[in-house]
């Protein structure tokens, strides 16, 4: 007996009851906030509900792939300093995080030509926290950001949530295009829209995959310096390169124009929830009143527990570890992409990182996609979401960082095959309406 195909429809109602129209669902709906209006739940995050599915090969999500630290290891450690350090990981700690840690951040920051003291080191929960704390602290409604199109959509949803306006500048193979950045703020200064800083990830871009180069480095640098406006980079990958030493961090060559944020979770493991602000002094005292305001001071225990692998365990090695892995997985997905693809499918070629960005045919929609995927068992983060005004429909964001190498080539071959089938389908009936898209997307810590 053949069984019964489920639908992602289905799936997505299961157990719930439409509402009527007209109804209240929400008794609060008029005491929020302007600034939440927006923050609501799309509807690719009710997807992937379903897409999480083991039959589904996901690549969407940018979880790093845990299962290659020494688990053992990090057990006896985390026993390790409760039974010798509790009363100290278990106590309240600094708003500014553990002095020592701070330390070892400024080594690892190191490796990437960046030279600063502990004291301009603010610990935060991750590094989308201390993405928080500078939205907090800069932006007030209608203020304008700039940032890469396509940009990390957990910055955009950032940004949303504090009601500003982001205008994106554009990108290619090579990063950030310096004259678009150089147009865009000349036209918004003319206009007379104050520009609070510049946003970018521009080493193993999310979810480009590309990497700015040294040329242009320098060129947004001195862009930026001459209209004044400060670069928060954004680096969670910078470790995570396939080919030769690390590349030069903006900071290293700007300390006074750049705020540096950086994470543990590529490099460690996300469940640590460790990351960081390396910000100039004044930035610096800001950045710990808000972070001192949001949750008093963070968790003692998982600082001190990154701190004690830092320094007992081979940390380097085993970033090269997780390189290999992922070098492994990025070639089965661009060898998989390359043998099965249409040939009017393109995408980039990340050195580093997680993820690569793919460009669909003419007349193809990501978002409208994703349900026929995932109903063919294949998820991957449509383009709309990377974008503050619900552009990219033509774009799809692919991630290889989770999936073993076989599973990745088997979700390639079902993604090439619903493409194949979109665009026979365009041919005979035309193309379609793209549909609107209304707000930002919020994403989940799977998507990140």
């Amino acid at each position: 007996m053949t069984p019964r195909r489920w639908t992602v429809t289905e799936e997505l109602n299961h157990g719930q009851t439409p509402a009527t129209q007209g109804s209240r669902i929400d008794a609060y709906v008029d005491r929020y906030a302007a600034r939440a209006t927006g923050m609501v739940a799309s509807e690719i995050r009710a997807l992937f509900a379903v897409a999480s599915r083991p039959e589904v090969v996901s690549l969407a999500g940018g979880m790093p792939y845990v299962t290659a630290l020494p688990l053992d290891m990090v057990g006896e450690l985390v026993s390790d300093l409760v039974t010798k350090r509790g009363p100290v990981a278990l106590q309240y700690g600094s708003g500014q995080g553990d002095p020592h840690l701070r330390e070892q951040i400024c080594d690892v920051m190191r490796l990437e030509g960046i030279h600063a003291g502990a004291n301009d080191v603010v610990v935060t929960v991750g590094s989308q926290q201390a993405l928080d704390l500078i939205t907090r602290i800069f932006i007030d409604p209608g203020d304008v950001v700039l940032a890469e199109g396509p940009s990390y959509v957990g910055a955009l949803g950032t940004f949303a949530a504090y009601q500003a306006k982001v205008v994106h500048i554009a990108m290619d193979d090579q990063g950030i295009v310096p004259e678009s950045l150089a147009q865009t703020i000349y036209a918004l200064e003319t206009a007379g829209a104050p520009i609070k800083f510049l946003y970018t990830i521009p080493t193993f871009h999310n979810p480009g995959g590309v990497t700015l180069n040294l040329a242009r480095r320098q060129q947004v640098l001195d862009i930026c310096q001459r209209a004044g406006v400060l670069i928060i980079e954004d680096n969670p990958y910078g470790l995570l390169g396939f080919d030769g030493e690390p590349m030069r961090a903006l900071r290293a060559d700007n300390p006074d124009g750049v705020v540096y944020l950086g994470s543990f979770s590529k490099t460690l493991a996300p469940g640590f929830r460790v990351g960081w602000a390396l910000a100039p002094h004044a930035i610096r005292d800001k950045l710990v009143l808000a972070m001192e305001s949001a949750v008093l001071s963070h968790s003692s225990f998982t600082q001190l527990a990154v701190g004690q692998y830092l320094t007992t365990q081979p940390w380097r090695e085993q970033i090269k570890t997780f390189r290999e892995l992922y070098r492994e997985r990025r070639d089965a997905l661009l060898d998989a992409l390359d043998a099965l693809m249409p040939p009017e499918v393109t995408w980039t070629r990340p050195a580093g990182g997680f993820f690569v960005w793919a460009t669909l045919p003419e007349g193809l929609d990501s978002k409208a996609i994703l349900p026929r995927a995932v109903a063919e068992r294949v998820a991957f983060v449509p383009g709309t979401g990377f974008f503050s005004d619900g552009s990219g429909a033509r774009h799809m964001r692919l991630s290889y960082c989770y999936p073993e190498p076989d599973r990745i080539r088997e979700g390639v071959r079902r993604l090439a095959g619903v493409i194949e089938q979109e665009m026979q389908l365009r041919d005979t009936f035309g193309t379609g309406s793209v549909r609107d898209h209304l707000g930002v997307d919020t994403p989940g810590p799977d998507l990140a």
